[in-house]
């Protein structure tokens, strides 16, 4: 069995907030694999379904973002589930706006979603971070991550999630790479090559070169010419 966890915090209040992007995430993956309906248990609420010939467990702990890994802790030890197999989807100040990266392991980075994980599980679980950008001082962090996205985060946001919905399965299959490309081609789509050729059959002819033409006469040529 895998286990993802999306974090973010519990309520309507929260729901559209850059540090519920975790939620966004595991909502948008169990939409679109027909996963079972969210139920609670594990002091969070959890829906299940199969991704990759594999069973997949979801996870949104309710226990607010700075205590998840009490609601963590609770799912791996009741399914005994190993914390390679478990990943966590979760927002990252230090990436772009629509940026996603894979990491096993490390630090938390101050988040305190993951600061609480690491209490309870230790550091060798999965993270998918989802990034959202930076506000551009700390001390405005906090408000930053705690306000909704913008009107102008919605085109990426919505690329993003469709890219996660779409790559999920070679996330569980174990391919990294697979999962991001997928992301990739929602978020940063190649540029159509007939868009290309047509710029290339428009563009203009190149102008001819002049055709060689003789040297003007001197003033002594045509002073000789008068008295042929």
């Amino acid at each position: 069995m895998k286990l993802f966890v999306g974090l973010g915090n519990p309520g309507a209040k929260y729901a559209h907030n850059r540090h519920n992007i975790g939620f966004m995430a595991l909502d948008r993956i169990a939409e679109d694999h027909q996963f079972t309906p969210w139920r609670s248990k594990f002091q969070g609420q959890i829906c299940d379904g199969t991704l990759a010939g594999q069973k997949v467990l979801l996870l949104k702990p309710a226990t607010f973002m700075n205590l998840s890994g009490q609601s963590v802790g609770a799912a791996v030890r009741f399914h005994k589930i190993p914390l390679d197999q478990v990943t966590v989807f979760h927002d990252e100040l230090d990436l772009a706006p629509g940026k996603l990266r894979l990491k096993q392991g490390g630090g938390h980075a101050g988040h305190n979603g993951l600061r609480s994980i690491h209490a309870h599980l230790g550091a060798d679980y999965r993270r998918v971070r989802l990034g959202i950008g930076h506000p551009g001082h700390k001390d405005a962090v906090a408000g930053f991550v705690l306000r909704d996205f913008a009107k102008v985060d919605q085109n990426w946001l919505a690329a993003m999630l469709t890219g996660i919905g779409n790559g999920a399965k070679h996330l569980v299959a174990g391919d990294g790479e697979k999962f991001m490309n997928a992301v990739a081609l929602q978020t940063a789509p190649p540029r159509s090559s007939k868009t290309t050729n047509a710029a290339a059959q428009t563009s203009p002819e190149p102008a001819a070169a002049p055709a060689d033409r003789a040297p003007a006469p001197s003033p002594l040529q045509k002073l000789l010419d008068k008295f042929k």
